[in-house]
């Protein structure tokens, strides 16, 4: 979790004690462990909270903090569906309006990710990413001839891939929107942002995805075949900043 501040910021001259208890024990001590439970199920555990006491002041915030967390349109609509049979159709309404409001700022925000234009989810291989992902075919060697494809991979925060290897061939990595992570087998996760350039060699097991607040675009250009292995520790993903 990111540091939290709001407690401080906006009560640290008028009640100090709590903004402490809510910056550094709420945020600092029981939001930040995410081995036992993941900042996103915290999230949708919170803002269901909220919603069933008809808290709307702060379910905002939440509604907020849920989307950096990784919540999608999709699973925020699906949330506040279920919930508005068991704790009030008014209540529903009222949460929809500003997750609304906050999920349609963020589909303006990344039709664009990166340079190139997102396309549509990819979802020939949702069996091999965690979250959603999408793909956009920039060079189809069936259709113009050339040696190797180059496709524009999106994902949303918190989306990454299994463990995987490329057989007979390579794939070159061009981060090109965002924020991300790529890591092989047996080193130390490296951060990507837009510039960074990975070689990924023949053989060399290894993932890639985005960071859980950001969205991540990266080129890939592609040559071999690739073998699809078992899914990264969700814990050890949790532990990246």
């Amino acid at each position: 979790m990111k540091k939290q501040t709001a407690g401080r910021k906006n009560l640290g001259d008028f009640a100090p004690q709590f903004a402490a208890l809510n910056d550094d024990v709420l945020f600092g001590q029981v939001w930040s462990k995410e081995q036992e439970l993941s900042a996103r199920d915290r999230s949708l555990i919170t803002i269901a909270a909220l919603m069933a006491m008809g808290n709307t002041e702060q379910i905002g915030a939440h509604l907020n903090i849920g989307k950096i967390n990784g919540i999608t349109k999709e699973e925020i609509v699906a949330e506040i569906t279920h919930l508005a049979f068991y704790v009030g159709w008014p209540k529903a309404w009222s949460t929809f309006n500003r997750a609304k409001e906050i999920w349609s700022s963020q589909e303006d925000q990344v039709k664009q990710p990166g340079v190139f234009a997102t396309g549509a989810k990819n979802s020939a291989y949702d069996q091999y990413f965690v979250g959603q992902s999408y793909n956009n075919s920039l060079v189809k060697p069936e259709e113009n001839g050339s040696s190797v494809p180059v496709n524009n991979v999106t994902f949303e925060p918190g989306c990454y891939n299994n463990w995987h290897i490329h057989h007979d061939g390579s794939q070159v990595l061009l981060a090109t929107g965002g924020r991300g992570w790529y890591q092989e087998w047996g080193k130390e996760p490296q951060e990507l942002t837009p510039g960074s350039v990975v070689v990924v060699h023949d053989g060399v097991k290894h993932w890639h995805g985005a960071a859980k607040d950001s969205w991540f675009s990266h080129l890939a250009i592609t040559t071999g075949e690739a073998e699809w292995l078992e899914p990264v520790d969700p814990k050890e993903y949790a532990k990246l900043p």
